[in-house]
């Protein structure tokens, strides 16, 4: 006798990031991958003068709280099960993030969780994991976003290590990159602070031969579509492709002898992304050279899929 079908849960996910905001509305079914129903992303900057100021400025939380109202309507037409929202970076550092959460609550309904880096490492491992071919175990995973960066082992029977590091696209520009294009010392200066940072924080990470180097977010995503010089975002084009250091190399060259305003309109560049292209480049690049890696796998999913999936797995805790 066969049982009745299982009836998906209809989820909805925020994530609201150091530079920009997305939105996932899905359907989950144990066993299965997520089925897609309704997706955004606005990059909004919220994070914009938080590492100088340790303040979150006003016309940014306005930015971010008009979304949310936005996002708030299109979930209740969806009908969900549950919704949930994190904040990363940019809340976390922020002096007056009580401030804005309560305007958040109570202007949208939503309760934001404030993640820890660690803890945003391991769900965004949870969304990674659920895009990965069987045949991939043992992984070194990276996360590049607005205010941090997340370095994430995964090896079968192991407990995953995670480590997040204080350096992201908006950081680094607004810390080091004032020049536009930047300088040669300021490229200097900040390949020598993110290669100390990062052999700092994988010193002691264990690694061995046939662990699969994969990245998600969006700078790398960002990449991966304009090494192919994809005219719209493909996330089918995006998703497991091979982006190989030289093309990083390549990538980082062209985007640093440019200007901002040359960078709008290069094939694959999100819009609104071409302030920070360059310092994701100049991040992936010596990430990978300090590593020792050839060659990063690319994730289409990460974060938002994974606050999803832990959404479930804790038992539907409502926003």
């Amino acid at each position: 006798m066969t049982g009745a079908p299982v009836r998906p849960l209809r989820l909805a996910g925020i994530d609201i990031g150091t530079l920009t905001c997305r939105l996932l509305i899905a359907d989950l079914t144990p066993g299965r991958p997520l089925r897609e129903l309704k997706s955004d992303r606005r990059i909004l900057r919220l994070g914009e003068g938080v590492d100088r100021t340790k303040q979150l400025g006003a016309a940014a939380m306005t930015r971010v709280i008009e979304c949310l109202r936005d996002w708030r309507g299109m979930i209740d037409s969806y009908h969900v099960d549950a919704a949930t929202a994190v904040a990363t970076s940019a809340v976390r550092d922020a002096a007056n993030r009580d401030e804005f959460l309560e305007r958040v609550a109570r202007e949208t309904g939503f309760e934001v969780e404030v993640i820890t880096g660690e803890e945003e490492a391991r769900r965004t491992l949870l969304g990674i994991r659920s895009g990965l071919p069987e045949d991939v175990t043992a992984i070194l995973a990276l996360d590049i976003g607005g205010g941090s960066t997340e370095f994430i082992l995964d090896r079968p029977g192991q407990p995953p290590v995670v480590r997040s590091l204080d350096i992201g696209v908006v950081r680094l520009c607004e810390r080091i990159l004032h020049h536009d294009p930047p300088a040669a010392e300021e490229i200097r200066e900040a390949r020598e602070w993110v290669r100390r940072e990062t052999e700092a924080m994988v010193a002691d990470m264990p690694r061995s031969t046939g662990t699969t180097f994969v990245g998600t977010a969006g700078t790398i995503t960002s990449l991966a579509a304009m090494a192919q010089q994809l005219p719209a975002y493909e996330p089918s084009r995006i998703h497991n492709y091979r982006l190989t250091l030289t093309t990083v190399r390549e990538l980082e060259d062209t985007l640093l002898s440019r200007t901002k305003a040359r960078r709008v309109g290069l094939p694959g560049l999100e819009k609104n992304r071409e302030e920070v292209i360059a310092a994701g480049a100049i991040l992936i690049r010596t990430i990978m050279e300090t590593l020792g890696e050839q060659e990063c796998q690319v994730s289409d999913l990460g974060l938002r899929e994974g606050v999803l999936i832990h959404l479930a797995d804790r038992g539907l805790g409502c926003s």
